[in-house]
């Protein structure tokens, strides 16, 4: 009886059972990895080290999934890694890992984590976890279920700690321990929550779910570059939209950054917007093994507010062009505030939005200028997206669609007949103006006189 009692008032240390799941479980070969993560697990245990591939690569490869990226879970400290991988390299400050380089790919080598004491700030976030441990304690660390799997390929086996194996049989994401303790070690494992559930069609546990909604104001305190780098992972998942719609089912509703504030707002839209019409082009694109812009879909999910801001300066009396440079300026002093956008994809968003007024511009030489701008075919693009909601007329896109591919003297031609609004003439007409005050004529030479030869 005492012992029983002792046990209710005294939390004990949960034992992980530990399941070894072979071949004819998991039907995952040492073949469906990647070159280069063969080669490091397989070295690091001839070195004398437990090695193993894990987290997401071990989850998709189970979900019938090909993975874009395969880490390594090791006991191998940092030291010791980069002792045995020539090319590679220490990085990280809150939990050092180590880049390991075999041909082309990269390879992401992290060290079993511990359950040491760790360094929190004041929100409880964890800020210094350099602890090292066991693969037990390392398992117990780790997010989600689904996340904390481990594969080696020489032997052919996974480890199993949380059940996760079944979980994802289930389709069900499920935090390992306490989850409003875990969210607030680190409140990111919302948006990835968020995330996870949208690409997979996880059903979120009810335990994990249940603290989202109060625990997502803790984001706000995240660095912003941080959460730039988060939303770039959901907007490049190859199912946007879907993560969108997770955000209202899970409770994140909170204001947590000005991209995520568009897309949300976006998401809430009855009617079809170019937020959604550029994500559904960027999942298809992604889908099929595409390329995509990153600045060309930032440019899409910031223009209703640019718009906005450019339509209003119009009403007040600017012209078309100046309003537009003024309507950018103002967002750019926002963004540099602080939301974490580097700015290569800044400036790419820029040059698509100043490049929309000048699609006008189709007589003379013009046109030819607007065709040999570097961002012309993003722009253009862009502009396609825009006739789709009825804010340019459609005549205008097959204009520029059929000008681009034709002929040097079809370009010409067109650009000699096409027509133009009555305020772009005016435009132009002071451009001339203004060109032929710059171009003053020269006043002619006094003849000097014809002095008479001496004679």
């Amino acid at each position: 009886m005492l012992k029983k009692l002792w046990h209710k008032m005294v939390p004990q240390k949960r034992k992980l059972q530990k399941k070894v799941l072979h071949f004819s479980d998991h039907h995952i070969d040492a073949g469906m990895l990647s070159f280069a993560a063969e080669k490091v697990v397989t070295r690091l245990q001839q070195a004398g080290y437990e090695a193993y591939v894990v987290g997401g690569a071990v989850r998709d490869l189970l979900l019938g999934i090909e993975p874009k990226d395969f880490d390594v879970a090791t006991n191998a400290t940092p030291e010791e890694v980069r002792k045995v991988f020539r090319r590679s390299r220490i990085i990280g400050r809150r939990f050092q890992i180590v880049h390991v380089m075999v041909g082309p790919e990269t390879i992401e080598v992290t060290t079993f984590r511990g359950a040491g004491k760790v360094q929190q700030n004041e929100h409880g976030r964890i800020m210094k976890d350099n602890t090292y441990g066991s693969m037990e304690e390392d398992a117990l660390r780790r997010d989600f279920t689904c996340n904390a799997l481990y594969y080696d390929p020489v032997h052919r086996q996974i480890i199993d700690f949380h059940n996760g194996f079944e979980d994802i049989r289930a389709k069900r994401l499920v935090m390992i321990g306490d989850a409003a303790g875990r969210y607030q070690e680190d409140p990111v494992r919302i948006l990835r929550a968020v995330r996870l559930s949208g690409k997979l069609g996880f059903e979120v546990s009810e335990e994990t779910l249940a603290p989202i909604a109060e625990c997502a104001q803790r984001l706000r305190h995240e660095p912003v570059a941080r959460l730039f780098d988060e939303i770039m992972k959901l907007l490049f998942s190859g199912h946007a939209r879907s993560c969108l719609q997770q955000f209202e089912k899970l409770g994140v509703a909170a204001e947590i950054h000005p991209l995520l504030d568009a897309l949300q707002r976006a998401a809430k839209g009855k009617q079809p917007n170019i937020v959604t019409l550029s994500l559904k082009n960027t999942d298809e694109r992604l889908r099929a093994d595409k390329s995509v812009s990153v600045g060309f879909v930032l440019a899409a999910v910031l223009w209703p507010d640019v718009n906005h801001r450019w339509q209003q300066r119009q009403k007040s009396g600017e012209r078309s062009v100046a309003a537009l440079n003024g309507a950018i300026s103002d967002l750019r002093e926002d963004m540099e505030k602080g939301w974490g956008v580097p700015q290569r994809f800044a400036a790419t968003m820029r040059e698509i939005w100043v490049l929309q007024p000048q699609f006008d511009n189709r007589r003379g030489a013009r046109p030819f200028r607007l065709l040999s701008q570097e961002r012309f075919r993003a722009a253009y693009d862009f502009l396609i997206l825009r006739v789709q909601l009825g804010e340019v007329d459609q005549e205008l896109v097959d204009w520029w669609t059929v000008f681009q591919h034709a002929d040097e003297v079809t370009r010409q031609e067109m650009a000699s007949a096409a027509g133009q609004p009555v305020q772009q003439r005016a435009d132009q007409s002071s451009d001339a103006v203004g060109a032929l005050k710059k171009k003053r004529r020269r006043k002619p030479r006094r003849k000097k006189p014809v002095t008479p030869a001496a004679e």
